[in-house]
């Protein structure tokens, strides 16, 4: 069976957003043919849970992935971290073969 992790600062974030926008059951990830390596991870705000669709839920948030994702993402730890000026969603994906220079996509 398929398994994502959600960090604890990566579920009070998904939280943080949530109550700021007002509505939305979780944290939508997706994949998409992009960049030099092949895939880049797409966010969205999940509004609803589709009949393709995998939720996981740690800490009290949610996080939403459609099962072509899911193929390319099982086993990933989701988690927010802050770097410099810079605050983001950052993907610990163990089926990541290759990244490119500039860190925005990736090969399995």
């Amino acid at each position: 069976m398929a398994h994502i992790s959600i960090s604890e600062t990566a579920a009070q974030q998904i939280q943080h957003v949530l109550a700021e926008r007002g509505s939305g059951v979780g944290l939508r990830v997706g994949i998409k043919p992009s960049g030099c390596s092949g895939y880049a991870y797409v966010l969205d705000f999940a509004d609803e849970v589709g009949a393709d669709d995998h939720q996981f839920e740690q800490y009290g948030a949610t996080v939403v992935i459609d099962s072509e994702a899911l193929a390319v993402m099982d086993g990933t730890e989701v988690d927010y971290i802050n770097e410099g000026l810079n605050q983001l969603f950052k993907f610990n994906n163990p089926n990541v073969k290759d990244e490119c220079g500039c860190g925005e996509s990736f090969s399995v």
